[in-house]
């Protein structure tokens, strides 16, 4: 009998493109051979470069398909992005005090790539509180960064350690905003700060932030530790990008998931 194969569930959005949100997820989750579930906070309808509309489903459903997720498999990891609303942000931080011991990245969605707001300020407040003290890694751009900490990031070393101080176990500020010749991702834990550096490629794709969140909770799942488990996600996630194509009518570029 071959061995069960490893689950990781993620709570977010749909995208009606696949360039972002749930598909992209569960594209990474079976990248890593792992099967992946999914809680869908929202269903959205977007091309590659906007978002044109967003219906949020009730609180009760997500933490229903949460429940359902938890009742038959054994869940390795859980990746979080777009929450949303505030009692949709609530019901998952309920739903993750049920399963203390399962690894959590918060990837906070707070706007999209196209700048469209995707997380109220009362929400933000509720990230903050109740969810971030449940997260093992949190994994903001710098943008959601200096929204997380009310200041503008000129020294991300300082940053990423103010961003820990919040509460979640260990953080990864991503510097694909950033300028400069190469990308410079930064991940703080308990043992001090690790630095991943890339050479900035000239394509602008989507879906980045939700492909190396869930390849990290893909690495958890299958039981390596944080450090490993983003190293892997870097790589895997440079790959994609070398990789990316044009499917659509914009410039915009989506990722080759395929490990």
């Amino acid at each position: 009998m071959s061995e069960q194969i490893r689950s990781a569930l993620t709570i977010a959005g749909s995208d009606s493109s696949s360039g972002a949100g749930i598909a992209v997820d569960l594209k990474t989750f079976a990248a890593f051979h792992v099967h992946g579930l999914a809680a869908i906070t929202a269903v959205t309808a977007q091309t590659t470069s906007r978002v044109l509309a967003v219906h949020h489903l009730p609180a009760a459903q997500v933490k229903l398909q949460i429940q359902a997720a938890f009742a038959e498999f054994r869940v390795g990891a859980i990746k979080i992005g777009m929450l949303g609303t505030v009692p949709i942000a609530r019901v998952v931080a309920q739903s993750l005090r049920i399963a203390p011991s399962t690894p959590v990245v918060l990837d906070p969605v707070l706007a999209s790539s196209s700048a469209a707001a995707l997380l109220s300020a009362s929400g933000l407040r509720v990230l903050r509180k109740e969810l971030l003290p449940l997260a093992s890694l949190l994994t903001p751009n710098l943008p959601e960064a200096e929204i997380l900490l009310g200041y503008r990031i000129k020294d991300p070393a300082r940053a990423v350690r103010d961003l820990r101080a919040l509460g979640a176990g260990a953080v990864l500020l991503k510097g694909g905003h950033g300028r400069g010749r190469e990308v410079r991702d930064l991940l703080a834990d308990a043992d001090g700060v690790v630095e991943f550096r890339h050479t900035r490629l000239p394509i602008r794709a989507r879906g980045t932030g939700c492909a190396l969140a869930s390849a990290i909770a893909a690495g958890l799942a299958r039981g390596h530790d944080l450090r490993l488990a983003v190293a892997n996600a870097e790589i895997f996630l440079q790959n994609a990008l070398a990789r990316s194509y044009r499917c659509g009518a914009g410039n915009t570029r989506l990722l080759e998931l395929n490990h």
